[in-house]
């Protein structure tokens, strides 16, 4: 990469407890971004190093490189497996962080992160699917599910009254060591003919359909009733007629799950676009009602009852090109954040008072972008007394004003942080132990790294 493509930059500061933001200094090679910073422990105190390199010499130094391939070898999706703590593991390269890959020929590789050398690699397409395309977690770092594209015939085949009843595929692996639970298929004869799309999330098997509804279902549940038989990875296999080898080329994976009849529902609701999340304790959902005209509007209701929380509704009421988003905290606090272009809200549920068996949503607390406080008149009056009406007044994210792009939460650290612009560019975010990794994309595919580097001031810690 060419010393113009990539820069990056340093500064020292320190950020003391509870600080909601440090402003970065402003300059050519920062485009006015800011990296802020939300400590939520106020006793905790992080100082920030940051070093100035440009010098060709000193550019990141290259670990490895993956050779170009060719078109049927592209890489379709990716997780990062890091090494579980405390447990024993079969293999010596499993204590190392590696990365699993998914090939647009169907091949799951375990690739080295320090060397791309491939550990591992798993044939997934058999007779029955040929497409997978989507890497996703059940339980981070333990179950993972490889869903395929959703089944779809051609149009020759339709217009000739074939039917296909079969729309996903997914198959379920425990990691470290890499072994084989079990596929299983999303048929509309089972869940209905509108499904749309589906998705696997902490034991939840979660099917979305096209009129916005949400339907939740116990996948483990599913797994333990519907399995016919196991399978480990490099067994030998007689299934209905075919013989061959599990995960290996050109037989794949065996569909070993069937599911017969409609598992018990657990859950449903109605959502635009389904947008449907659960957290909170007690259990807690954030929906959109099912009307374009709610975009934008969240309404937090009770799992037990489907009761709105006291303030429930969070309407931001944004004019903004990019809606405003929110979630459940990842620090499993229960903590609600929702982030709009100038303004981030960290909200709680407490029990109302006097009303121990209902909810309500209140303010934790607040970040505020960093904004000139001015006045945006429709008709302003020029020196010589002429009226000037503006026909269009500016977006809560323009890009001449400070506008949120990116929140995330480092649970090792229990930091909150964020990401502040006045230009358009792309941004991301990474976390990486005590680095925090900020990567902008300007024009003309120009990259920018700031690197940060978080140490504990035990001075300071001490002294108080």
């Amino acid at each position: 990469m060419k010393e113009e493509e990539f820069t990056w930059t340093i500064t020292n500061a320190v950020l003391p407890g509870f600080s909601l933001s440090h402003p970065l200094p402003e300059g050519k090679a920062l485009h006015r971004t800011k990296l802020l910073f939300c400590c939520l422990f106020p006793s905790l105190e992080m100082k920030l190093k940051i070093i100035l390199v440009r010098s060709i010499a000193q550019q990141p130094r290259l670990i490895y490189q993956k050779s170009k391939c060719a078109k049927s070898e592209k890489i379709e999706d990716a997780l990062l497996l890091e090494c579980p703590l405390g447990e024993l593991l079969p293999s010596p390269s499993d204590y190392k962080a590696s990365l699993i890959v998914l090939t647009v020929q169907n091949w799951l590789l375990r690739l080295s992160a320090d060397s791309g050398e491939v550990l591992e690699k798993v044939y997934l397409a058999g007779s029955c699917c040929k497409f997978f395309r989507y890497l996703s977690w059940d339980t981070p770092q333990e179950v993972m599910i490889v869903k395929s594209a959703q089944n779809k015939l051609p149009a020759a085949a339709r217009q000739a009254g074939i039917q296909q009843s079969v729309l996903f595929y997914l198959a379920v692996f425990q990691v470290l060591p890499l072994s084989f639970i079990g596929m299983l298929e999303i048929n509309k004869k089972i869940f209905g003919n509108s499904v749309t799309d589906v998705a696997v999330s902490n034991g939840i098997l979660i099917v979305m359909y096209s009129m916005g509804l949400v339907r939740l279902y116990n996948f483990k549940a599913i797994l333990e009733q519907f399995m016919e038989q196991p399978f480990q990875l490099g067994q030998e296999f007689n299934w209905n007629g075919q013989v061959g080898i599990v995960g290996k080329y050109p037989f794949g994976l065996p569909c070993n799950i069937k599911i017969t009849d409609t598992p018990p529902l657990l859950f449903e609701a109605s959502s635009l676009e389904n947008a449907f999340q659960i957290g909170g304790y007690p259990w807690h959902y954030i929906i959109t009602p099912n009307k374009k005209k709610h975009k934008g509007v969240f309404h937090i209701c009770s799992l037990k009852d489907n009761a709105l929380a006291k303030n429930g509704i969070q309407d931001m009421k944004c004019c903004s090109l990019e809606p405003d988003w929110i979630y459940f905290h990842p620090d499993m606090s229960g903590r609600i954040i929702h982030v709009g272009p100038n303004l981030i809200k960290v909200l709680k549920l407490k029990e109302v008072k006097n009303h121990a068996d209902q909810m309500e949503i209140a303010e934790d607390f607040t970040i505020v972008a960093n904004r000139e406080n001015c006045v945006n008149n429709s008709v302003t009056v020029t020196a010589s007394g002429r009226v000037v009406k503006k026909r269009f007044t500016l977006l809560d994210d323009d890009p001449e004003q400070e506008t949120f792009k990116i929140v995330d939460y480092e649970d090792e650290l229990d930091l909150l942080s964020t990401v502040a612009v006045t230009q358009t560019y792309s941004h991301e975010v990474y976390f990486d132990k005590d680095l925090v990794l900020h990567i902008e994309q300007k024009p003309n595919r120009r990259f920018s790294c700031y690197v940060y580097q978080m140490v504990c001031d035990t001075a300071r810690d001490d002294d108080s």
